[in-house]
């Protein structure tokens, strides 16, 4: 199973031997017969002919690659293209979603000012998460381009609408998570491209134990905020609780951003094995989910730990 439900694809998985795809053949000639280009011996070969094989093959040799639209199979450049679209949409509604909740604030006679509001957030979290789950369990069928792009753009005016809100809290908070974040998905990917860091199967087991851990500690800190059970003050709830002096979101913060770095190594990892697999190039779109799912755990993680250490 993928850390990332977005690549629970066979399309992404290891084959087993021999299963591999053969590259398709133009032609096949019959034992003993030659080949395009090829003259049996003792045969006459006449100059002009042979001059018009030999600059078919070399214009072939010269010409450019086949990519993704000459072959209809998935490749890294155009995964990269795709995802790099996704983002584009996120960011366009990341916007709209920071413009709605800002439009909101007032400010009264006595100079207090009114928190934005909550409902983009609200609904960019939403929407984003019923078409994710959508995506996902409808890609073994078919890849749907469309609803990827939907969920792009609810996730933008989600992320777009709780940054507002860390912004309004503490200034400056937005800049210092975008800048942490394309720090920790570039030395990911540098190490990655690099070859120094690769997903294993103790690693990624030892990661699935870890998440379960992580999503037990937060299912059970919005239970007891929600009980009253955590003081008004803890605003981030265990989050906010303090070990030795330092809050434990701190501690435990580290160690999911560590979590969430190596989620995209894995996403790295299976996208190479889409390719690898020859897998449709529709997948593609699959890829650049995958990666954006991450890539936006990573930031509101990287958000809270901000936050948590700026409001100590």
């Amino acid at each position: 199973m993928a850390a990332n439900p977005a690549f629970n694809n066979p399309a992404f998985r290891e084959q087993p031997a021999g299963r591999a795809q053969a590259a398709p053949q133009t032609g096949s000639a019959q034992p003993g017969q030659p080949q395009y280009g090829q003259y049996a011996p003792g045969q006459p070969v006449d100059a002009q002919q042979q001059a018009a094989v030999n600059a078919h093959f070399e214009g072939a040799y010269a010409a450019p690659e086949a990519g993704a639209l000459q072959t209809g199979r998935m490749t890294v450049e155009d995964t990269v293209y795709k995802t790099i679209a996704l983002f584009a949409v996120l960011l366009v509604t990341a916007v709209v979603g920071w413009v709605w909740s800002a439009s909101t604030v007032t400010v009264s006679a006595n100079g207090q000012t009114t928190s934005p509001s909550v409902l983009p957030w609200i609904i960019g979290a939403l929407g984003g998460f019923i078409l994710a789950m959508v995506v996902i369990f409808t890609s073994r069928t078919k890849v749907r381009p469309a609803l990827i792009f939907a969920y792009a753009a609810f996730e933008g005016l989600f992320v777009g609408s709780i940054s507002l809100f860390f912004e309004f809290l503490y200034p400056g908070i937005v800049l210092q998570a975008s800048l942490a974040t394309l720090a920790v998905v570039g030395v990911t990917l540098a190490l990655f491209a690099s070859g120094k860091v690769r997903a294993s199967k103790r690693a990624t087991k030892i990661w699935m134990i870890a998440m379960i851990g992580y999503l037990v500690f937060s299912l059970l800190n919005v239970v007891l905020m929600l009980t009253g059970v955590l003081p008004q003050s803890a605003m981030f709830g265990m989050w906010s609780v303090k070990v030795a002096g330092i809050p434990l979101g701190l501690i435990i913060g580290v160690l999911v951003v560590l979590m969430a770095a190596y989620s995209l190594v894995q996403d790295f990892d299976f996208i190479q094995q889409g390719v690898r697999n020859r897998a449709p190039r529709e997948f593609g779109w699959m890829g650049g989910f995958g990666i954006m799912v991450t890539v936006v755990w990573l930031y509101l993680e990287i958000l809270r730990i901000i936050g948590i250490a700026r409001s100590n």
